[in-house]
């Protein structure tokens, strides 16, 4: 309907209407009526819907009365929200000229023009109401380029983009890294992302995307950002191609690209960030999540740039040292730490005022954040460098905290001391700034008290107390008097002149009122010509510096969360952890941050636990009883060296960590119906990547693998799982299990110890200590965690009976283990695979085809099939 012609009858606004909704596509259109933007057809539909507001028609379409609901356009904002929140996508269609234009244009039926100035999206957002303070927002494009897959990533918010390049099958761990808005994806790549927005393919060209970042950054070449692969700059070029869609041609503000190396930063993949509930719980929301245990921060800025560092810890020793530097010397330091933070807390959100300046979206209420940022900035940077023994970070940053006295001084001159929210009516630029300014600004207020002392010499010589002069947008100044004292004035000669009869209320002009009205409007209209090309000037000067601001906002971002970091520890004993190159986690008294802060927010103490890993132990298989703990140690000890690699204190008496490429949780799974996966199913993928990309220098925690299948096959996995970890990754590993019978991998893997939760039942209920212990687990406690739970008496007996006749039956044949100590060991059997392997691939080698005749191809293949039949 909206691509074709439309049908013979079609209003002129309508033609307009199915114009602009053919170029937004599948975006709700926002159409600009006066004072609201209304939605016609499916859009009202979807929009009344989601809005909860009044879906009504306006005339008919093809016969077919048109569905319509609007928004008041000084609301629009928080109805955007609410619709970018619910998935949808919305164009903005406004007017483009005036009435008055419009009548010059085309006479007194003319239609005014429209035209699509915006798309807003949920990656495409820079307004304050329509973004969390406390959280990124992230725009990323994807693509494949010669097997290859390229990633843009960028906060229009703030301008900062990051390229990067990764494999095929890290692609899933990469975004969900980014965890962004929106992705956007060439056109017909198989290899999509299921909720990517696809996008003309030639946008995602390597030549594209390079010469879009040139003329974006006016460079002529890109060396001096880095080094960028033929993926990144297609990924690049598919970002900015989406960026110029949705601003219609005005590019957001953007900061020079930087190249993200993969190995620089701790690799984890989804399912280890789902499981660790690093910023988002289990339940979908920051509550109960890591972040919301760890984050101090008293910025939205510092808020943003701890979940970017939890998302991405690092592997570079000697950044990690310089984060925790810093951290400890504000530690040790309570009244600096206090002091910094009282300062910081009052800073407005420099890095996102910019945004919306360099956006075009700005208004001098950003104007007056930008100068009251940078002046507290130069005051935080004055007392730091008082301070004596300054860590090295902290050099670094010092230098960004200033150099924008000429700014800070100009805009101190131009803008009031709190600038509004909106420049329609002007009021925002400084006396004494602009003379001329100014004397427009005498004669409108002189004008004004001229009506006013109009008005006392009307009702003198009307004698009509209750006269008076008012203003509305559509008759100017007009005099008003109740009905009952109209008629004098009614009078040929009175001097006024009838405008508009009210129910209650006559309404009048006159000469000498509508000469001061035109003095008024004269001035005023002059005032506020002069106020916006004042705002346009100091909106230059803001973009001309938008680097150096940036600069400055990032190095207020790293000093809160620093800051952050040392409240954090401070409040609840955290330590410095020590960071070593060996394969080890050395951990004293190590806590789970978020299960502890659960448990002091109800007076409860949690349990500290040791930990210690390394070359001659690094597999502890843990056994005990449900809610005993286990998953809970597993975690915390993943937690604690993601912290400690973030540069931040972890909960524990003592740290020592050895640097690690890559986590790994596989705790808990959940089906995974979109894909058609069962528990059983997701916890076997989960468990392959492992295998297959945990180097010596990973850290995986395993928690009850195999359990979602038959005994004797979940028992089977996990002793062959637990075996691969250890001969094979040879990695630091955690491995929880309710198998007894895999403690017997002690007697055959040497880098393996038997660990468990302790239990004790006390006068038949079950009593949890949740400290570990070594050796492994004498029972499960299956049957007393069900009577915790609260099931019914009977059933509980009814299972003990049945355990009675199973462990009996256990004891007369040697149990499921029974034989498990005649099995060669798992590097053994490896090997005689590889062997037959081997022998096989020789005599396939050796082979002359085209000399073999048919009958012997025969007798061949029969043999070969024989020997590869040795193969387990």
């Amino acid at each position: 309907m909206h691509g074709a012609s439309p049908p013979p009858g079609t209003t002129p606004m309508m033609v307009q209407y199915l114009a602009l909704k053919a170029e937004a596509g599948d975006c709700l259109l926002f159409y600009r009526m006066g004072d609201f933007f209304e939605l016609f057809f499916d859009d009202a539909r979807t929009a009344a819907q989601v809005l909860d507001i009044a879906l009504t028609s306006r005339g008919e379409h093809q016969g077919v009365p048109i569905p319509m609901c609007g928004v008041p356009v000084h609301a629009a904002e928080g109805y955007l929200a609410r619709l970018i929140k619910a998935g949808c996508r919305v164009a903005i269609a406004e007017q483009i000229e005036t009435p008055e234009a419009a009548k010059k244009r085309g006479g007194s039926k003319a239609l005014v023009a429209r035209d699509i100035v915006r798309f807003v999206t949920a990656g495409t957002l820079t307004e304050e109401a329509l973004l969390e303070p406390r959280r990124a927002n992230l725009l990323a494009a994807v693509c494949e380029v010669r097997g290859m897959i390229g990633l843009a990533a960028c906060d229009i918010s703030t301008g900062r983009m990051e390229l990067e390049e990764c494999a095929l099958d890290q692609i899933g761990a990469a975004l969900a890294r980014l965890g962004a808005s929106e992705v956007v994806v060439p056109e017909g790549w198989d290899a999509a992302p299921l909720d990517g927005i696809a996008r003309p393919a030639r946008d995602f060209s390597s030549d594209a995307g390079e010469l879009r970042l040139k003329a974006v950054h006016a460079v002529a070449t890109l060396d001096g950002f880095g080094s960028f692969t033929r993926a990144m700059l297609a990924a690049a070029g598919g970002l900015l191609g989406y960026l110029d869609h949705a601003g219609r041609g005005k590019m957001p503000l953007l900061l020079p690209p930087v190249a993200r190396a993969g190995e620089a930063h701790l690799t984890m993949d989804e399912a280890t960030r789902a499981s660790l509930e690093i910023l988002v719980s289990s339940q979908g929301s920051r509550r109960g999540s890591l972040i919301e245990a760890v984050d101090r921060c008293v910025t939205g800025a510092g808020a943003r740039q701890l979940a970017d560092d939890l998302s991405a810890p690092l592997t570079d020793a000697a950044q990690i040292e310089a984060r925790l530097a810093m951290v400890q010397w504000l530690h040790d330091d309570a009244l600096l730490r206090g002091d910094l933070r009282s300062v910081l807390r009052a800073l407005p959100d420099l890095g996102r005022a910019l945004g919306r300046v360099v956006a075009g979206r700005g208004s001098p209420r950003d104007l007056g954040q930008l100068r009251d940022g940078l002046v507290e900035a130069r005051r935080v940077h004055d007392h730091l460098r008082s301070r004596a023994d300054r860590p090295a970070l902290l050099e670094a940053l010092l230098p960004q905290l200033t150099g924008h006295g000429a700014l800070t001084d100009l805009y101190s001159r131009a803008l009031v001391p709190a600038p509004p929210t909106e420049r329609g009516q002007g009021g925002y630029i400084a006396e004494g700034y602009d003379h001329a300014l100014d004397a427009l600004r005498e004669t409108s207020g002189n004008a004004r008290r001229a009506i006013a002392a109009l008005e006392a010499k009307y009702r003198e010589a009307t004698g009509i107390a209750a006269l008076k002069i008012r203003h509305n947008g559509v008759l100017g100044y007009f005099v008003e008097v109740p009905a009952r004292h109209a008629d004098p004035l009614m009078a040929p000669h009175s001097g006024f002149t009838h405008r508009q009869t009210m129910a209650g209320a006559v309404r009048f002009n006159a000469l000498a009122l509508h000469e001061e009205a035109s003095r008024i409007a004269e001035a005023g209209g002059h005032a506020l010509a002069a106020e916006e090309a004042h705002f346009e000037e100091l909106v230059g000067e803001a973009v001309k510096a938008r680097l150096a601001i940036s600069a400055t906002a990032q190095a207020l971002a790293r000093l809160d969360v620093a800051a952050g970091q040392a409240e954090r520890a401070a409040e609840s004993g955290w330590c410095r952890p020590q960071m070593v190159d060996d394969a080890v986690l050395e951990i004293t008294s190590g806590r789970h941050p978020v299960v502890e802060a659960a448990l002091a927010a109800k007076a409860e103490r949690f349990v500290a636990n040791d930990c210690q890993l390394g070359p001659a132990d690094r597999l502890w298989l843990v056994g005990g009883p449900n809610m005993g703990g286990k998953s809970t140690f597993l975690r915390q000890n993943a937690l604690i060296v993601l912290l400690a690699q973030a540069g931040g204190f972890v909960p524990a008496a003592r740290a020592v960590v050895g640097l690690t490429d890559r986590l790994f949780s596989r705790v808990g799974a959940a089906d995974n119906l979109a894909r058609g996966r069962s528990t059983f199913m997701v916890e076997m993928v989960e468990t392959a990547a492992i295998l297959a990309q945990a180097s010596s220098r990973s850290f995986v925690i395993l928690d009850e693998v195999g359990r979602g299948t038959s005994t004797y096959d979940g028992l089977a996995l996990a002793w062959a799982v637990a075996e691969a970890v250890h001969g094979v990754n040879q990695c630091r590993c955690l491995f929880a299990t309710h198998y007894h019978e895999l403690s017997r991998l002690a007697e055959s893997c040497d880098a393996l110890s038997l660990h468990h939760v302790r239990a004790r039942e006390w006068q038949g209920d079950l009593v949890l200590l949740h400290e570990l212990a070594t050796g492994p687990a004498d029972r499960s406690y299956g049957l007393a965690v069900a009577k915790l739970a609260g099931v019914p008496a009977p059933v509980v007996a009814r299972a003990a009976a049945v355990l009675a006749k199973l462990e009996k039956g256990r004891a007369e044949t040697g149990g499921l283990a029974a034989g498990l100590g005649d099995l060669p060991l798992f590097a053994a059997v490896i090997e005689q695979q590889e062997e037959v392997i081997d022998a096989l691939r020789t005599r396939l080698e050796s082979l002359d085809i085209d000399a073999l005749s048919p009958r012997e191809a025969l007798d061949l293949l029969y043999e070969l099939k024989r020997e590869a039949g040795k193969l387990p």
